[in-house]
Formats: structure tokens, C-alpha cells, sequence
């Protein structure tokens, strides 16, 4: 890592963890160990998954799952937005052809 990183304590299940990070991610790190704490939370509370490493791995499924999956709906958005975009391109160029056409 760069010589300008510094170290950062976050706590997931209780557990304190101290990772090294540029200054400018610092927030985003600490949002993201509060989500994946509050996603581990959720998982145990279930009750349904016994062990922290089995609670994790869950927990990392599930937010691969949704990352995933918003992916897939960002590139769903995207074809959809492509496919209107040349709808309305061939609309202008029948428009812009028909008028040609009667001005002759």
C-alpha cells in the first residue's frame, strides 16, 4: 500500500478489526463495515446459521447476490434506455425525410 495510508478499527460482531486505508476511504470503509455488520446482525438473529464463518460467507453471498443483480437491472436500464434512444433516432429521420420531401 501507498506510504500515506492509515490505519482504521472497525467492529463487525463484536470483533474489532484494523485495516489500513487511503484518507480519502476512510468513510466509504467504514460505511461498508457497517453494512456487512448489520448484514452479519440479520443473519445471526435469524438464527438459522450457527458460526461466525458460516455467518459470514452468508452474509457475502447475499451482497454478491444483490451486487450482482443491481449489475444486471443497471444493464437491463441501459439496453432499454439504447433501444428507445434508436426508436426516437428513426422516428426524427422519417420526420426529417418526410419533410424533405414535401418541400419538392
Amino acid at each position: 500500500m501507498k506510504s500515506n495510508t492509515l490505519p482504521v478499527t472497525v467492529s463487525i460482531l463484536d470483533k474489532e478489526y484494523r485495516i489500513s486505508c487511503q484518507p480519502d476511504e476512510r468513510e466509504s470503509l467504514l460505511q461498508a463495515a457497517a453494512y456487512v455488520d448489520g448484514q452479519m446482525r440479520e443473519i445471526r438473529q435469524a438464527g438459522r446459521i450457527i458460526g461466525t464463518e458460516r455467518i459470514a460467507v452468508m452474509t457475502a453471498l447475499n451482497i454478491a447476490n444483490d451486487l450482482l443483480l443491481s449489475q444486471r437491472t443497471k444493464e437491463d436500464g441501459s439496453q432499454n434506455i439504447s433501444r428507445r434512444i434508436k426508436t426516437l433516432q428513426e422516428k426524427i429521420e422519417i420526420a426529417l425525410n418526410s419533410t424533405n420531401q414535401m418541400e419538392l
